[in-house]
């Protein structure tokens, strides 16, 4: 389930807000400039989808967003709880982070959680299939996509580098509660 928590970026132990539904997500969330929306398949899709078959599913979203924003690369990364590089991955997008480039994601299938901290703020917002979500440039936030990461999501970018963090190298991802407390 897509949730949103919203505590005081100085007080992790105290939520402000809590939403479970569609629109005071987005509403919420588009108070901060962050774009969220739920999208819906052209065809069925097998858990065991390649990412040809993934990015043809949603082709005519994935077109009308790149038309938008300028994406020039439209790639699937899938995380599973035995990938190689799971532990590596988690560790390095859980540190407090800000990109040159909109951080742009759908979820295809499974979860994680975007952590957006705006306003004295944090925005936990645990995303799931169906959710996109579009981070502007220089956002900060975090992700934690939990110690048995199962997810596969269609990411966009405007630079041909794909991902580059610019890591603030402020340490309150420590203070706020991980993926799995919310999951």
């Amino acid at each position: 389930m897509t949730t949103l928590t919203i505590y005081a970026d100085n007080d992790p132990h105290t939520v402000l807000a809590h939403h479970d539904t569609f629109e005071p997500i987005r509403d919420a969330l588009a108070s901060i400039g962050v774009e969220f929306e739920r999208w819906q398949a052209n065809q069925p899709l097998s858990p065991t989808a390649t990412p040809e078959e993934v990015m043809a599913a949603y082709q005519e979203a994935i077109d009308a967003l790149k038309q938008k924003y300028g994406f020039v690369t439209v790639d699937v990364v899938s995380m599973h709880p035995d990938h190689p590089q799971a532990e590596v991955a988690r560790g390095k997008f859980l540190a407090e982070h800000t990109h040159s480039d909109f951080e742009t994601r759908f979820f295809v299938d499974g979860s994680g959680a975007f952590y957006i901290r705006s306003g004295g703020k944090v925005y936990m917002t645990v995303c799931t299939r169906g959710d996109l979500i579009n981070l502007p440039a220089n956002t900060t936030h975090w992700f934690d996509m939990g110690p048995k990461p199962t997810f596969k999501a269609i990411r966009f970018f405007r630079i041909a580098d794909g991902w580059v963090g610019n890591f603030t190298g402020d340490t309150i991802a420590e203070r706020f509660p991980l993926y799995e407390a919310a999951a």
